[in-house]
């Protein structure tokens, strides 16, 4: 059977990154203990020198049973330089290898996580300091507790403080703080080994033991922020979920005990601290219910966090802003939060200037051409994508591949997109291959065995690049291509996973099954392109995602009205009319002009076909309207490639209601 040759615009998805970095660290108390760090802000993006390369130190993660002596004089050396850095013992520095090993900490986090580790092995060098109270047994497992954390013996430490504790809570009325203290050490040790569930009972426990009214009620507060910080972490890097609801519960009622015309800072950052966590969580569910808290809480905290008061905190809580408001503007079908977003960054790198903070500028420049990206793809005309292709450009002059470079890939990932989304534009090949030559270098280093949602993201955007350039090339191969990237994809982005990015993969492999089955008059290959559509659209709702939603019943359509003109009868054709319509609900001419072009264009193709079996000359004026009209809205927005496939159909619709008109 000769194919048909319908070329029909397929909308597509591609995934993206707000590198903050991978993940946003959340905001600690204004306060620190001795040996702790106060971070006012987010510290993701810095880069953090151990003084040993970040792959030295995954191999000696991976040899971290082997003793000293199975170890090469190499890795004795880079345990050597790794004490010295950290300022650990050797036994210390083993342990710590241990933890991030059993916890199977990203390798991105390595360096991170280790000075986290060590910042709280200081920490507990107090840990045999006797207090008021203390009989001499409580002293003597303190004593020995602190020689078990001097060897890295963390096990023995804990069950030592835990007898410790057991002894100073039989006499709590007259011990009650000292108790607390045990078990806030016990946090301390849980936070070393990366066991963020049982930190946050060791501090609630802590601040259980202390009266509101007491003396003691702002460290009974403190107690009560570092169990909301581990219940965030634990649900952050952990995708315990249920551990984001405690930890928005907990920082909702420290907002009740940070008053803010007592403490008016503090008070703010408890606000900016429930806004990563409602971000966090509301990033994760398809309602954006939490998302608008997270906008509230950090708007609420800039009230305080003035640029004035304070530049770089008030810096990052716009970033954050920014952020979020992304979230929402990805969610919705109008652009106000999205155009929101766009100045919230540019508002950020006011402060965050490349001269002072060259990595923070870049994160902030990549999560700004992502937010312009998005509004492009809305938008008619190139300006946005070209000044997003700008953004991500600067980004990548200090997110270097020798530096950061598991951000320099991905912000390759991001430019790839917006390559696309220029190419698909402007029609021709050049920008389609530098967006594909962006891809394949984004995975010389997002690697399957490194980062696997990292992998099946760039591998998802590259199978959307080879179908573009299919779809201006003569031939399938890039078809078949990209049927076997989005394929390797869906072996990480599984819909128990993450479902929202499964389905953007099952549009997108639909869409390059529907180009094959078209150019090869498959009906086997448009059923499996159907199938996937229809799989997409149990995640992508309409109330959750509209215009993704709306895009894919304009895929689901397409592929149907192929099928329709393979096949004899009306049933699939009328199918692929009534998805049309459905997207159309959503995909309106004022909020997307393109997408409701390509909805309006491919429904009028599909009730030409109709008219013409059905004889209905009504009909086949309606669809010559929409193919004309979808023509005009097209070329006035530049959009060349698909306005010369309507223009081939307008004048054969014409010709129908010209012979139809005469019966």
């Amino acid at each position: 059977m000769k194919a048909v040759n319908a070329c029909i615009a397929f909308w597509s998805t591609c995934a993206v990154w707000l590198l903050v970095a991978a993940q946003p660290a959340h905001a600690q108390s204004v306060r620190a203990e001795t040996g702790a760090v106060a971070i006012g802000g987010s510290v993701s993006g810095s880069t953090i020198s151990i003084g040993v390369p970040q792959e030295k130190v995954e191999e000696l993660v991976r040899e971290r049973t082997r003793s000293l002596e199975e170890l090469t004089a190499s890795q004795r050396d880079n345990i050597g330089l790794l004490k010295e850095k950290l300022d650990l013992n050797e036994r210390q520095m083993r342990a710590a290898l241990a933890i991030v090993g059993e916890a199977n900490v990203l390798p991105e986090r390595l360096a991170q996580t280790l000075v986290e580790i060590a910042e709280r092995f200081k920490a507990l060098q107090a840990i045999a300091i006797a207090q008021a109270g203390d009989d001499p047994r409580i002293t003597a497992l303190k004593t020995a507790a602190k020689k078990a954390v001097d060897a890295g013996e963390l096990e023995r430490a804990d069950t030592l403080l835990g007898e410790a504790a057991t002894e100073q809570t039989r006499a709590r009325d007259r011990l009650a703080v000292n108790a607390a203290a045990t078990y806030a050490q016990r946090g301390a040790i849980a936070l070393i080994r990366l066991r963020y569930g049982e930190a946050a009972k060791h501090f609630a426990d802590a601040a259980a033991l202390l009266r509101p009214d007491s003396a003691h009620a702002e460290k009974r507060i403190e107690y009560l922020e570092r169990e909301a910080d581990a219940l965030y972490r634990q649900g952050n890097e952990l995708g315990d979920n249920s551990a984001l609801v405690r930890a928005i519960d907990r920082e909702k009622a420290l907002l009740t005990l940070r008053q803010r015309d007592g403490a008016p800072l503090a008070w703010a950052a408890s606000q900016n601290n429930l806004g990563l966590v409602l971000w966090t969580l509301g990033d994760r569910e398809s309602s954006t219910a939490r998302l608008a808290e997270a906008a509230a809480a950090f708007r609420a905290a800039l009230e305080e966090t003035t640029r004035e008061r304070e530049p770089q905190q008030w810096a990052t809580t716009q970033a954050n802003l920014g952020n979020v408001l992304q979230a929402l503007g990805r969610r919705e079908s109008g652009t106000a939060h999205l155009e929101e977003a766009v100045e919230a960054y540019r508002v950020a790198l006011k402060e965050q200037t490349r001269e002072r903070l060259p990595l923070k500028w870049a994160m902030t420049q990549n999560n700004l051409g992502v937010a312009l990206w998005r509004l492009g793809e809305r938008e008619s005309g190139t300006a946005r994508l070209e000044e997003a292709a700008a953004a991500f450009r600067a980004a990548l002059s200090e997110r270097t591949r020798e530096v950061v470079p598991l951000d320099w890939a991905a912000t390759q990932n991001n430019l790839g997109n917006v390559l696309q989304a220029l190419g698909e534009r402007a029609g021709g090949t050049a920008r389609l291959q530098e967006a594909v030559a962006a891809f394949r270098a984004a995975l010389t280093e997002l690697t399957r065995e490194r980062v696997p949602l990292q992998w099946a993201t760039t591998q998802h955007n590259l199978g959307s690049a080879l179908k573009a350039l299919g779809d201006v090339e003569t031939g399938t191969a890039r078809f078949e291509e990209a049927v076997a990237a989005f394929r390797a994809a869906l072996t990480e982005r599984t819909r128990e996973r993450v479902p929202l990015d499964w389905a953007a993969t099952q549009n997108d492999l639909g869409n390059a099954l529907a180009r094959l089955g078209e150019d090869e008059s498959s009906t086997s290959r448009l059923e499996e392109a159907a199938a996937a559509y229809r799989a997409a659209l149990t995640e992508w709702t309409r109330e959750s995602a509209p215009l993704d939603w709306a895009g894919t019943q304009t895929n689901l359509g397409s592929a149907l009205a192929i099928l329709g003109r393979l096949e004899s009868g009306t049933s699939r054709l009328e199918e692929a009319v009534a998805a049309f319509r459905a997207a159309l609900t959503e995909a309106t001419r004022e909020r997307v002009p393109l997408q409701w072009a390509t909805s309006t264009g491919s429904q009028g193709v599909a009730l030409m076909v109709l008219a013409e079996r059905t004889g209905d000359a009504r009909m086949a004026q309606t669809a010559a309207s929409q193919i004309d009209l979808a023509i005009a809205t097209m070329h006035n927005s530049g959009y060349a490639p698909a306005a010369k496939y309507y223009a081939a159909q307008l004048p054969k619709a014409r010709a129908l209601v010209e012979r139809l008109s005469k019966r």
